[in-house]
């Protein structure tokens, strides 16, 4: 079966990892953007940047959520 997800072949920790630090990353842009809106009056963007930093910080704790999991199937000895 082909798939077009370039996470398909990663393992749960490696796409944890990923998800924590691109969830950090938005997260911090939506914070930006949340300022940048509020600064100029302009509501839509600062809307827009809240949405954001919330998807971010749920995208963060699915990352660590990841990470736990494989840690627990797969522990270092």
């Amino acid at each position: 079966m082909s798939t077009n997800d370039p996470n398909a072949n990663k393992d749960l920790g490696a796409q944890g990892a990923d998800d924590t630090v691109k969830g950090a990353v938005n997260k911090a842009a939506g914070k930006v953007q949340s300022t940048v809106g509020k600064v100029t009056g302009d509501k839509e963007t600062e809307a827009k940047g809240k949405a954001r930093e919330v998807g971010g910080t749920v995208q963060n704790k699915v990352g660590q959520a990841e990470q736990t999991i494989d840690n627990k199937l797969n522990p270092n000895p």
